[in-house]
């Protein structure tokens, strides 16, 4: 039994069509294959749709709007009982669409596969564009009675039937200026005939065009219920077929070609015959190869960095693992996201806000790809292969993300690496500050091992001072100063010797401790740290928190999510004039009762070990494009010894670090690196790739995230431009290294930018030359 799908709501009203489009989708994830669609003008019907096993779809439509069956599918069949408005089948590509009634205007424009069957008469431009991919079937249009004016204008192929049908009071079955610019297809056609293009032949049918009319027919007049009409449409002495002329003929026209118009009746010299010579010998034609396109396809693969990779702090290029997993070699994409980060599991897969979702291109169509499955995947990979010891040696002061992140890189490069923690644990704010309930501990644990079991030499206990500093410099053939920010920013109003600091806080909680608060409790701060501690403070026993700040909060709305469920409520702006026994008084004279006031609006570096002109008017560590230290270069800095960022900062600036101690260490220039330039969305074509409900969508398998990445910026090696270029123009190539490139011959490609076209990844640009 069929589905049934109704355009209007319980109430009897129209609704949208994305509404009723979603309906469809709905129904088609639920395993429906026919539909019974009542419509009230709703357009794009019926197309683009499929289903994973193959079962084909059938659609019965009453009163759709434009474009039904557009972009329809082998394997689909669309009944329209009744009459349709304009473009019906628009690039119809396999689906049999069969309308019961007259079509509007543009019926089967640009048709490219499949059959469309039409019981009435078809408007204005009918059958224009129609065109043939000798890859599939030649799309076929059969109309019982007649045409509008400009009909099959610039047709390219296929076959199209105009039987003529109750059409006598018409001067012609075509219309007026019928097949302008036709360049291939055939047209049959019976009944009268008047203003055709000097484009196409008029002529007599042979015994094949015969044949074939006699044979399809009655599949025609049944799908339409007209099987009557048999007799009446077979007298094949009424009938005559178009077909257009080739380039040879319609160039042995009486006119002069233009070569010859230029040399024997142009003016002598030319009009511009004082300042530019010509010797008429070479006149571009309108298709040309070679030096004479007016574009040229370049294959840019990589040329631009995926909007995930571009937004990622750490760069982590998704679309490479995805690629790497979509062939099966899940060992070296994990291992791929090892060598960005040695915390996908924890950062990527847990903390991390996932800039890359927002970025995601994915996300234009239903729901981003889901870098937090994908990230956990990582979590137990063993590390890749080590490069070969050099026998440089590298201190790392700080053991949080960033000093890890760079001793990672650094140990994997071949470089002895030596790591001072100040704290019992390495881990820094992954392991201090956030808590357990968003990190579980056995997964950061996990990726710390990794770091341990490459031969990271790890020093807990291990506070630098000035003098230790000085020691270590001098053992080792350069520094990185990562100690982190770990000294809570405190605002000196009146009683502020009251605050409790946030960030001790929850080391007090991450360590075990059990750090009293009051019944209310106010935090100070309404960004991530401040959800923590405010979540945290409940844990704690508080009954009831309040977070304020003097701007809108910068938590994430999963963080706030979470403490607001817990009963918690955020003010802002709110700005504190004092503190007291009572609470937090605000400026503007209002008393907001607190036993216990919680500051958590960031944290400032303590550097005091490091020389003072090594450091900015802020307090920090003054450094180059290459993070290296202005006046001591055998010593680095990153991470928040810079400048406060995210935990992805962290890592992300511990690779690139690595990549210019490796180049200090080997005697090469330090040149900085720019950040990849992200690709234009306008370059992607997200046609090829089938929406989800978005409502319904579930993440149930991590490795089926492959086929939903559009890859951008990177060839997914889909082959549709080697099958779609109209020249043969582009051919794959093999390399000895086992990668592939795409490659355009010149001597074939027009430049007719089909191929940037219908790339769904980008990559191939039309270059515009300029004469």
């Amino acid at each position: 039994m069929a589905a049934f799908i109704n355009g209007f709501d319980e109430n009897n009203r129209r609704i949208s069509t994305q509404q009723l489009l979603q309906k469809i989708y709905a129904a088609l994830e639920a395993g429906e294959t026919e539909f019974e669609i009542l419509s009230s003008g709703h357009h794009d019907i019926g197309g683009p749709l499929w289903t994973r096993d193959g079962i084909p779809l059938k659609f019965t439509v009453k009163n759709p709007g434009q474009r039904v069956g557009a972009f329809g599918l082998a394997g689909t069949e669309i009944v329209i009982n009744g009459p349709a408005p304009a473009d019906v089948g628009w690039l119809n590509a396999g689906a049999t669409v069969i309308l019961k009634g007259d079509g509007g205007d543009t019926t089967a424009h640009c048709a490219a596969s499949g059959k469309i069957y039409v019981a009435g008469r078809a408007g204005t431009r009918t059958g224009s564009l129609m065109k043939r991919d000798p890859a599939h079937e030649a799309p076929e249009l059969w109309v019982l009675k007649n045409v509008g004016s400009f009909s099959f204008e610039f047709m390219g192929g296929g076959i199209a039937v105009v039987c003529g049908y109750d059409s006598d009071a018409f001067e012609s079955v075509l219309g007026d200026r019928a097949c302008v610019g036709m360049v291939g297809g055939t047209i049959y056609v019976r009944g009268p005939i008047k203003g055709l293009s000097k484009d196409v032949w008029l002529m007599e049918l042979d015994d094949f065009d015969k044949q074939f009319l006699l044979d399809n027919m009655p599949v025609f007049l049944g799908k339409i219920d007209k099987p009557q009409l048999f007799a009446e449409l077979t007298d094949l002495s009424q009938w005559q077929k178009i077909v257009a002329k080739t380039y040879e003929e319609r160039q042995a026209a009486e006119r002069p070609t233009l070569h010859e118009f230029r040399l024997g009746k142009w003016v002598e010299g030319g009009i511009f015959g004082d300042v530019v010579e010509d010797d008429y010998d070479h006149v571009a034609d309108l298709i040309n190869t070679g030096d004479m396109r007016l574009k040229i396809p370049h294959w840019q693969d990589k040329a631009y960095a995926a909007p995930c990779q571009a937004a990622c702090p750490t760069g982590i290029p998704t679309q490479d693992r995805i690629r790497l997993l979509r062939e099966n070699k899940t060992r070296e994409a994990l291992e791929l996201v090892l060598r960005y980060s040695p915390f996908p599991a924890s950062v990527c897969g847990q903390v991390c806000p996932n800039l890359c979702m927002d970025a995601c291109s994915r996300r234009h169509l239903d729901h981003p790809v889901a870098m937090k499955e994908l990230g956990r995947l990582s979590q137990t990979v063993a590390a890749p292969d080590m490069q070969p010891a050099t026998g440089k040696k590298v201190a790392v002061l700080g053991g949080g993300p960033a000093g890890l992140s760079v001793a990672w890189q650094l140990a994997l490069r071949g470089h002895s690496v030596v790591l001072h923690e100040a704290d019992k644990e390495v881990g820094g704010k992954l392991r201090q500050a956030i808590p357990s309930e968003r990190l579980p501990r056995a997964v950061l644990n996990d990726e710390i091992n990794r770091i341990k079991n490459i031969g990271v030499d790890i020093r807990t206990n291990s506070k630098i001072d000035k003098q230790s500093f000085e020691a270590i410099r001098g053992d080792v053939d350069a520094v990185v100063v990562a100690t982190g920010a770990h000294n809570p920013v405190v605002i000196p109003f009146p009683g502020h010797e009251r605050l409790v600091k946030g960030l001790d806080f929850l080391k007090e909680i991450n360590n075990g401790g059990k750090p009293g608060v009051g019944r209310k409790v106010v935090v100070i701060g309404a960004g991530n740290a401040g959800m923590d501690v405010a979540i945290g403070a409940y844990r704690m026993g508080a009954g009831q928190v309040t977070a304020i700040d003097v701007q809108r909060p910068a938590a994430y709305q999963k963080e706030i999510d979470q403490f607001e469920a817990l009963g918690g409520r955020i003010e802002w702006p709110v700005f504190t004039e004092r503190i007291d026994a009572e609470g937090l008084h605000t400026k503007d004279g209002r008393l907001i009762e607190a036993d216990t006031v919680i500051i958590a609006i960031g944290e400032r570096p303590d550097l005091s070990y490091v020389p003072r002109e090594w450091l900015t008017d802020r307090g920090m560590m003054e450094t180059n494009d290459c993070w290296q230290v202005k006046k001591a270069s055998d010593v680095f800095a990153l991470g928040d010894t810079i400048k406060p960022g995210l935990l992805t900062h962290a890592i992300g600036s511990g690779r690139e670090v690595a990549d210019y101690i490796d180049d200090y260490l080997c005697g090469r220039e330090l040149i900085a690196k720019p950040a990849p330039v992200m690709i234009p969305q306008a370059k992607l074509h997200k046609e090829s790739f089938m929406p989800q409900n978005r409502g319904r969508f579930r993440v149930e398998d991590a490795c089926s995230e492959v086929h939903r990445c559009i890859s951008c910026g990177t060839c997914r090696d889909c082959s549709l431009c080697l099958e779609t270029c109209p020249e043969g123009a582009i051919v794959r190539r093999e390399k000895p290294d086992g990668t592939f490139e795409y490659v355009s011959d010149e001597t074939y490609c027009i430049g007719c930018g089909l191929c940037s076209g219908i790339c769904p990844c980008g990559i191939w640009q039309m270059e515009k030359v300029v004469f």
